[in-house]
């Protein structure tokens, strides 16, 4: 069922520790330690984890708080970020809190950055951000990668980071395939859902990329949602939650935790809410072995891509968990 192009692609998994309808939050935390070591034993190559501010569906607030406790939960598999969104925060202490995880647990932490700024004008408010903030994403990227090696003008030296190696990833949203390749960073580029606009950052990416003492050859990390199941129609349960957040935020305004997919199905939806629901329904990599398997093939084969970033997210937490046990015996069959 698997193939040689597929059992030679790294598979990762980022939590973005949602919350489920009538939990609290701090269970989603405990189940994304609880699904890092799962993901550590059935072989996943990395482990990241995300950063969001003031969202009712997502517990993942301090992610290099949260990787610190991943690490600690797990001996091989590597840990990181989803991404720090390095535009809330000064360059020096991001480079000082992953010096930190890097000096605890060597060898082992991956630093991704994002330039996304908070969801909700109140949110950015709180955080001291505007929009614009993202504009300086390139320098806030270059201030940081210069903490690490000692470069920075004003004299003072970054703690425990100087020196070390942490590799560095940029999540490619827009401008951030540019600026990727510009810097010689691997990039990782979403959605699986939206194929030509992926394909044509990865090729963006590819032709301006730069080699750096970060990355020799340009890295492509593709990320999206991937949900196996023993029949199709059990796979697109799996869906069904965040897809109805996904609708639900688009027309209030704020992004619940997930709900039931029953619950969801036995909704009354509005003309509006249906086709954002619908929408977000399609498009993923999700079906049985074999469906997924194909669809892998012709993804990978398109992208050239080296690594695939798992996203997916449901109220489901066993069927997701048989989704990544399912999923990892199509790229380690022997396992």
């Amino acid at each position: 069922m698997s193939s040689t192009l597929i059992s030679r692609t790294r598979f990762s998994v980022l939590d973005r520790s949602r919350t489920r309808e009538g939990r609290p939050p701090t269970e989603a935390l405990r189940d994304t330690v609880a699904l890092a070591r799962e993901a550590e034993a059935l072989g996943y190559h990395r482990f990241w984890v995300s950063e969001h501010h003031g969202v009712p569906g997502v517990a993942g607030s301090a992610p290099t708080v949260l990787a610190a406790a991943v690490a600690a939960a797990t001996r091989t598999i590597r840990v990181g970020t989803g991404g720090v969104m390095l535009p809330n925060h000064r360059p020096l202490v991001v480079a000082e809190q992953f010096g930190v995880l890097e000096a605890l647990f060597p060898g082992r932490i991956d630093m991704g950055l994002g330039r996304s700024v908070g969801f909700t004008d109140g949110v950015r408010k709180a955080l001291g951000r505007d929009k614009g903030d993202a504009e300086d994403f390139a320098a806030q990227l270059g201030e940081l990668l210069d903490w690490f090696t000692g470069g920075s003008p004003t004299g003072v030296r970054a703690r425990p980071a100087e020196g070390l190696a942490v590799p560095p990833f940029v999540l490619a949203l827009g401008e951030g395939a540019r600026i990727a390749a510009r810097a010689g960073l691997p990039m990782v580029i979403g959605d699986l859902r939206d194929r030509e606009k992926m394909l044509r950052g990865i090729d963006r990416y590819r032709s301006l990329f730069r080699p750096s003492r970060w990355s020799a050859e340009p890295y492509v990390v593709i990320s999206g949602t991937v949900a196996v199941a023993g029949t199709e129609a059990e796979a697109r349960r799996l869906l069904v939650p965040e897809a109805w957040s996904l609708a639900y935020s688009r027309t209030r305004g704020t992004f619940p935790p997930l709900a039931p997919a029953e619950s969801v199905e036995a909704r009354t939806m509005t003309a509006k809410e249906r086709d954002v629901y619908e929408s977000a329904l399609a498009g993923h990599l999700a079906g049985t072995p074999e469906q997924v398997a194909h669809e892998l093939e012709t993804v990978l084969k398109e992208t050239g891509a080296e690594e695939v970033l798992v996203t997916t997210s449901t109220y489901d937490r066993p069927g997701l968990l048989d989704s990544f046990r399912r999923l990892a015996a199509l790229f380690a069959p022997g396992r």
